[in-house]
């Protein structure tokens, strides 16, 4: 596979190189302090190695092969055929993108940066596309969101339609929004997003029976997925290995950042080399007219997101817990950001296709703020139902929550139906609109 150099603009090249500088830094401290303090640095390694197999390796390598398996049988083709005239007018993405905010959605980070990556490679999607794609999807699968943040953290059934609101809510909204968003100069030589041999089945201004409705179109999307399994041409057999196989590289590769940065949050605050940012947290916190007792959360939450969102359920100030709609803002806020720990991840899959951090980090930190002013929207609709009503929807426990195979399918199939919802609306808008003189 070509992968295509990509060269830093002379005015950015200062700026990287600073980052570079501070990295460095950063990595030669916590190696220092990991010297001096083995035993601390080997109780945090051995909590994110527990994270990692208990939590996320059952829950993300069975999507990981699933994405293969779907990608090689050509499903994806056939879905972005089906998508494309709602996809576009709504975030001015091909079809074959609405594929991966359902699969984002439904399993979490990092698998939205790997089917990304993925369609880059195929040229389905172009890059720029594919930088505001990843920039949606990077959001929490259901599991960890019922299960570890509302039913285990909270222990509140109000948490979860807020929590859900507001994160996925925030990650819509913003996606909405960014189809007006100009592409940088860095994205303007980038191939269209048009798989090889298939072009009919993706642009909306095909005559070939892209715009046609009813059966023209699911005739379409079948001739693509037929055209894309021949493209493709494994056998079951080698493709379920080489799925299996590339997908246990990549959780070694998630399970080391991890470790990695739940080893560093810990030496930083043990060491006290983190006292500057708290008290710069807790003065933004001041400013923002939220509670300074929220700093726990926003602090390890930058980090981690495990770690941020049970600061942010157990935050509490000199007469206890602090008020539930302030620690559901700064959860939200948390599992928006999604912590340096995917984003590293998400870096690292996406680090052979064009792609910018930075316009990804302002996007993550821009979805904690929103999802934190839709978790304060929302609250007071939420405040007056009773505990036992929204019980009913939830499981008993987060193991019981961890078991619900049944959340990211139903998450999957209600973000497929907004998307055509929404789309639909859009499209009939644009049909009924008088044109213009």
């Amino acid at each position: 596979m070509h992968i295509r150099s990509h060269r830093t603009p002379p005015e950015e090249a200062p700026i990287r190189s600073a980052a570079a500088l501070a990295l460095g830094a950063s990595a030669l401290l916590v190696f220092g302090m990991a010297l001096a303090q083995p035993h601390a640095a080997l109780q945090a390694s051995a909590r994110g190695l527990a994270v990692w197999w208990e939590v996320l390796f059952p829950a993300l390598f069975p999507f990981f092969v699933l994405s293969e398996l779907l990608l090689g049988f050509g499903v994806v083709h056939f879905a972005g055929t089906l998508l494309d005239p709602l996809m576009r007018p709504l975030f001015r993405l091909p079809g074959a993108g609405g594929f991966v905010v359902a699969m984002g959605f439904a399993s979490g980070y990092p698998v939205g940066a790997r089917l990304t990556s993925r369609l880059i490679d195929q040229k389905l999607v172009k890059p720029a596309e594919g930088q505001r794609l990843v920039e949606i999807t990077t959001t929490s699968d259901p599991i960890f969101l019922i299960g570890a943040v509302g039913v285990g953290f909270f222990g509140r059934p109000e948490a979860l339609p807020v929590l859900a609101i507001a994160h996925y809510g925030g990650a819509m909204l913003l996606g909405f929004l960014g189809r007006w968003r100009r592409d940088g100069r860095e994205f303007q030589d980038a191939p269209e997003s048009l798989p090889e041999g298939a072009p009919e089945a993706f642009t909306d201004d095909s005559p070939n029976g892209a715009r046609r409705p009813g059966r023209g179109r699911w005739k379409a999307a079948l001739e693509a997925m037929r055209r894309a399994r021949q493209a493709d041409g494994r056998p079951f057999g080698v493709m379920l290995q080489q799925a299996v196989s590339s997908s246990l590289g990549l959780m070694v590769i998630v399970g080391g950042l991890v470790v990695f940065f739940s080893a560093a949050l810990d030496l930083l605050l043990a060491s006290g080399a983190l006292e500057f940012f708290r008290h710069l947290v807790a003065a933004l916190l001041h400013l923002a007219g939220m509670p300074q007792g929220l700093y726990p959360a926003f602090l390890q939450g930058a980090f981690e997101v495990t770690l941020g969102s049970r600061a942010a359920a157990q935050a509490s100030g000199a007469e206890g817990l602090l008020p539930l709609e302030d620690r559901l803002a700064a959860a939200a806020f948390v599992l928006s950001w999604a912590g340096l720990s995917v984003h590293a991840q998400v870096a690292g899959l996406m680090s052979r296709v064009a792609w910018r951090y930075g316009r990804f980090a302002r996007f993550r930190f821009l979805h904690g703020i929103v999802a934190a002013a839709i978790a304060y929207l929302v609250w007071p609709f939420f405040r007056p139902l009773s505990s036992g009503a929204l019980a009913a929807w939830l499981p008993a426990s987060p193991a019981s929550a961890g078991s619900f195979v049944l959340w990211p399918l139903a998450m999957a199939a209600g973000t497929l139906i907004v998307i055509a919802l929404l789309g639909g609306a859009l499209r009939l808008m644009d049909r009924i609109r008088p044109p213009r003189a």
